[in-house]
């Protein structure tokens, strides 16, 4: 089976090479003969959804049916998970009632300060509804003590809910986590891993506490961050569905927690995993998500940490919401002092106070080992078994490369400065000290290193500064365009994912590696596995005054507020940040919402080339692909603009759209354009007068781009005085 794994970077001991592998996006078979098979919406009739799965299974593999079949899919859409071999494969996949077979492969698991940030203090106004709010997280489980999740003061849960709780002897439930489930299709659980809802990874617990976990005063991690952590949404309850285990998210226990998620009563699903990007009909999360639009749920997911690369985003479906990871305006910085009184100001998260003895510092270049046959050209990187722990142990180690610390904590060295100019934007934790350098300052550290015969160095602390260059689109947050669908621009915003403070599992330490002792409440962490979960509650708490709103509604409010950045210091524009900065107080009152619904994806879906067949079984009803249904990607009702052709070319197209109107009964919005040289936006109408709320008007948006090598951004805006209701037009030379 091929796994996906969640979007931080890094899950605990394999933070760093997550990130120097490209976030992994390579695939990891571990059983090939694991599918899935699905077959769209769940059946009308009263039919045994399992009988008929045995039934297929029978017509492919015959008297071992019972055997092959491993879930079945039933409560919010159809399909089953089977061992099959690839000639059974693909007999199964052409049985009738089949939308698609794939292989369960596994993805990746893509505060104190960042709510503030974003203009959502915590006096802001909220709904008395907020506690009726159910959140799904989809993740690696909950540890359930943390304060973030204390049930005390919260009533029954809604009269809504129809989930349970898998209580065990390690594990259960309150009226804050009012549900919780695990999955686990491959049934082997590796040591580390608890059989229950219960998180050992800490991935889990800081999504859930980011997006709706409960007010917890003097938080910090070990005094770095210190203040009041909080959710988006406190009062909301929590549903856990834990789908990650220590070696990734699998297909099958993804959409077994859909599946479950959409029947259970949640209004929001929030899912920090992604993998590589896919066949809207083959990727288990795009499955899922738009089976939970069906039903009126919104799927935040994350953008991915493949980045800054184009093209890597890996969660593309337009049901969705798609996250990308921006900064706050705070940072670590962590300080060396050398014997010769000279400091400087390194990049880390580094709990650890300097001792009372100044250890003597040596270079990894000068310290290999000799006996397991390496040489200077190896050791200086520091990887492990490459240092002489003779000469290293009790010392401060310098590396020209960035690591997990593992070879420099292996030799006994007492701390580690690290060189390199990969990451200056965002903050790794070491399990011991670690400041992380330039390679400009590294070259500094190493010629004081070869002056002097006794020379010594210091890690300070790390200390939190003001970023006064906040927010922009961090390097690993992975960008557009939309490798699926060219002309849909993903991601849809930006939201804080860089070193946020949030509730841990206790049954890991801060980094996960080996030799770290430091089991904490709250930790700091990075990926757009922080960010979607912002997003998550920032949806919830527009849901909680809007609750008859659609997905699309939500997902537009978020999108049309969001606050407008600079392509001055996002050098990929709309591609790294989409619609821009997400601002929840605002989106709860947009003034207008570009709604969309079933019938607008299924239109969508057969301009993409998908056929009645598939969409019949997709769709559940009479849903067929013809001349008044065939949508291009152009007129999907989508808050956004994107056109794209080759550079040198000069390209027109055509955007119907329509807004409905949820902000005041009588108003009239004036558009306003802008546009960079090479671009031109017409609107018809340009005045939209409204006489009602919940009235609709439609416009057309005629763009005209003369291409040439970089990416053309405008704006469209429907302003009524009070509401600005921006999009981004957004033209895409291509090569």
């Amino acid at each position: 089976m091929v796994k996906m794994n969640a979007h931080a970077n890094g899950s605990r001991g394999d933070k760093l090479r997550i990130l120097l592998d490209d976030d992994m996006n390579g695939v990891t078979i571990t059983d090939a003969g694991v599918y899935v098979v699905y077959m769209g919406d769940r059946p009308k009739s009263d039919i045994s959804v399992s009988a008929l799965h045995i039934s297929m299974l029978q017509n492919v593999v015959g008297s071992g049916a019972s055997d092959s079949l491993l879930y079945s899919y039933h409560r919010s859409f159809n399909g089953f998970v089977a061992k099959l071999t690839k000639e059974e494969k693909e007999k199964m996949a052409g049985l009738d009632g089949v939308v698609s077979v794939f292989p369960s492969q596994k993805k990746k698991l893509h505060t104190t300060r960042s709510w503030d940030f974003m203009g959502f203090p915590q006096n802001v106004a909220r709904a008395t509804s907020e506690s009726d709010i159910i959140v799904a997280m989809l993740d690696t489980g909950i540890w359930p003590e943390s304060e973030s999740f204390n049930g005390e003061g919260y009533g029954p849960p809604p009269s809504k809910w129809k989930g349970t709780c898998q209580a065990s002897s390690n594990f259960t439930c309150n009226n804050k986590i009012i549900g919780a489930r695990y999955y686990h299709t491959e049934g082997k659980v590796y040591p580390g891993d608890f059989a229950s809802p219960r998180d050992s990874d800490g991935h889990g617990t800081h999504t859930a506490s980011t997006a709706a976990g409960r007010l917890v005063s003097e938080a910090s991690l070990l005094g770095l961050a210190t203040g009041t952590a909080r959710g988006g949404v406190p009062s909301a309850r929590i549903a856990v569905y834990k789908i990650c285990w220590s070696d990734g998210c699998s297909y099958a226990d993804i959409l077994a927690a859909f599946d479950d998620a959409i029947a259970d009563g949640v209004d929001i699903i929030s899912l920090s995993v992604g993998g590589w990007p896919m066949d809207y009909f083959e990727d288990p999360i795009a499955i899922g998500a738009f089976h939970s639009m069906k039903n009126g749920i919104l799927t935040s997911n994350s953008a991915g940490n493949s980045g800054p690369g184009p093209e890597t985003i890996s969660n593309c479906s337009p049901w969705s919401l798609s996250v990308a990871a921006s900064t706050i305006d705070r940072k670590f910085v962590t300080s060396v002092m050398l014997g010769n009184g000279a400091i400087y100001e390194g990049i880390s998260i580094n709990t650890f106070e300097p001792g009372n003895i100044v250890p003597p510092f040596i270079y990894g270049g000068d310290a290999p080992n000799k006996t397991a046959g390496y040489n200077g050209s190896e050791s200086r990187y520091c990887f492990p078994d490459t240092l002489n722990s003779t000469l290293v142990e009790g010392k401060v180690v310098l590396c020209d490369q960035i690591s997990g610390g593992e070879g420099a904590r292996a030799s006994h060295a007492v701390g580690s400065i690290m060189n390199g100019d990969d990451y200056s934007d965002f903050a790794f934790s070491f399990p011991l000290p670690v400041s992380y350098l330039s390679s400009s300052d590294g070259a500094d550290l190493l010629k004081y290193l070869h002056s002097t015969s006794e020379p010594t160095a210091t890690i300070m602390k790390s200390v939190g500064i003001k970023d006064e260059t906040a927010p922009f689109v961090v390097s690993f947050s992975s960008r557009g365009p939309n490798p699926i669908t060219s002309d849909l621009l993903k991601p849809d915003l930006t939201a804080p994912g860089v070193d946020i403070l949030a509730a841990w599992s206790e049954a890991t330490t801060v980094t996960g590696s080996p030799g770290d002792t430091r089991v904490v409440k709250y930790n700091i962490d990075s990926g757009t596995s922080m960010s979607c979960p912002h997003a998550s509650g920032a949806a919830a708490y527009v849901k909680a005054f809007n609750p008859t709103w659609s997905p699309a509604a939500i997902k537009s409010a978020l999108m049309t507020t969001a606050s407008s950045m600079s392509s001055s210091i996002n050098n990929d524009a709309e591609f790294a940040y989409g619609s821009g900065h997400i601002n929840p107080a605002k989106a709860i009152d947009p003034g207008l919402v570009y709604d969309a619904g079933e019938i607008d994806y299924v239109r969508f879906l057969c301009g993409q080339g998908y056929n009645a067949t598939q969409l019949l079984l997709i769709t559940g009803d009479k849903s067929t692909c013809s001349a008044e249904t065939n949508g291009t990607v152009w007129d999907l009702n989508y808050p956004s603009f994107a056109l794209s052709a080759k550079s040198g070319k000069t390209i027109t197209r055509i955007f119907h759209r329509t807004v409905t109107n949820v902000g005041s009964a009588s108003s009239t919005y004036k558009s306003i354009t802008n546009a960079p040289s090479g671009l031109n936006i017409q609107i018809e109408p340009d005045v939209l007068s409204f006489q009602s709320l919940g009235q609709q008007l439609s416009f057309v948006v005629t763009v005209e781009a003369t291409l040439g090598k970089t990416v053309l951004s405008g704006s469209l805006v429907w302003d009524d005085g009070v509401h600005q209701v921006r999009s981004p037009v957004v033209a895409n030379p291509t090569h």
